[in-house]
């Protein structure tokens, strides 16, 4: 049985989009191939290389595979202050990268 997905994605400035949905609503913010979406269910990070299909994506929060989480005692603790500053600090050159890459990919198709 399938079932019905219904959004709506309001734009409202360079970078800063609304996204309404049956589940609630939520805020997101970047660029093409990298961006962040805040809602009630947590926080997602996006990161890809635009046009390819490639893309990473992590989520914190609320509903984040809780039913497959380790046990609390053997999980391991939040990233904050530093950690948070660091995870964001790569996930930024990890996107660079693969835009880089991805670039010299399509040039190296173009210029043949």
């Amino acid at each position: 049985m399938g079932y019905l997905r219904m959004f709506k994605r309001v734009r409202i400035a360079p970078g800063l989009t609304m996204n309404l949905s049956k589940s609630g609503p939520s805020l997101s913010f970047g660029v093409r191939g990298a961006h962040v979406t805040v809602g009630k269910s947590g926080v997602r990070r996006t990161l890809g290389v635009p046009g390819t299909g490639i893309f990473y994506t992590s989520h914190d929060g609320w509903y984040s595979g809780a039913h497959t989480a380790r046990p609390f005692h053997e999980a391991a603790p939040p990233l904050t202050g530093w950690g948070r500053i660091l995870h964001g600090v790569a996930m930024v050159v990890l996107v660079f990268t693969l835009c880089v890459l991805g670039l010299a990919i399509l040039g190296a198709f173009v210029s043949r």
